[in-house]
């Protein structure tokens, strides 16, 4: 059975946060794929507009280069508007119908679960794996939903806080993989 990972997010913009985790999902899980799925608009962050998603998928694809098991996926991105994960859920079921699929959170958005749209049917279709913030002791996952936790790599870090830096003019080239740094001075992104 073919095991994939789901990282939803809005990667704005992807860190070494992302990249560390994404490769302790690989190790700890047995994943053979994982598929990094950058929202469109997220439900839970109405008032928030992400950079262009034509920037945040370049990002994502300066920072993957040569990672043969980690993928990008822009459906979420080319469908617009609010991004729901069970229509994406329902693909990746559609599209691999005997892998096991699991979805990569982060600690807290645990706790809303429930109030994600068709959360009994993403519970029923999904392992969740919670990523946990440095020094926080992981939510437990609401009545229905199964999972665990991810041990390795947590970094304090957060793409909220890197867009803070380079509006501050401080540097971020070692939170962010080189070329992605480079990629979002020239651009003059987050000013």
């Amino acid at each position: 059975m073919q095991r994939i990972g789901l990282f939803g997010g809005s990667f704005d913009p992807v860190h070494l946060g992302h990249l560390l985790v994404a490769q302790a999902a690989l190790e700890e899980l047995g994943l053979d794929r994982l598929f990094f799925i950058p929202a469109a608009q997220s439900p839970f962050k109405p008032a928030g507009l992400p950079a262009p998603a034509s920037e945040r998928l370049r990002l994502l694809r300066l920072a993957l280069a040569g990672q043969a098991r980690f993928e990008i996926d822009g459906q979420e991105v080319r469908q617009g508007g609010v991004s729901y994960t069970i229509d994406t859920v329902r693909d990746y079921a559609r599209r691999f119908p005997s892998a096991q699929l699991y979805y990569l959170i982060g600690s807290d958005h645990v706790r809303l679960l429930p109030q994600w749209r068709e959360s009994a049917e993403l519970a029923r279709r999904l392992e969740f794996v919670i990523i946990p913030r440095p020094g926080e002791v992981p939510a437990e996952l609401p009545a229905g939903f199964r999972g665990q936790v991810l041990s390795g790599f947590p970094l304090g870090v957060s793409s909220s806080q890197i867009r803070a830096r380079i509006q501050a003019g401080l540097p971020i080239d070692l939170l962010v993989p080189p070329a992605v740094a480079e990629a979002v001075a020239n651009n003059r992104l987050y000013l």
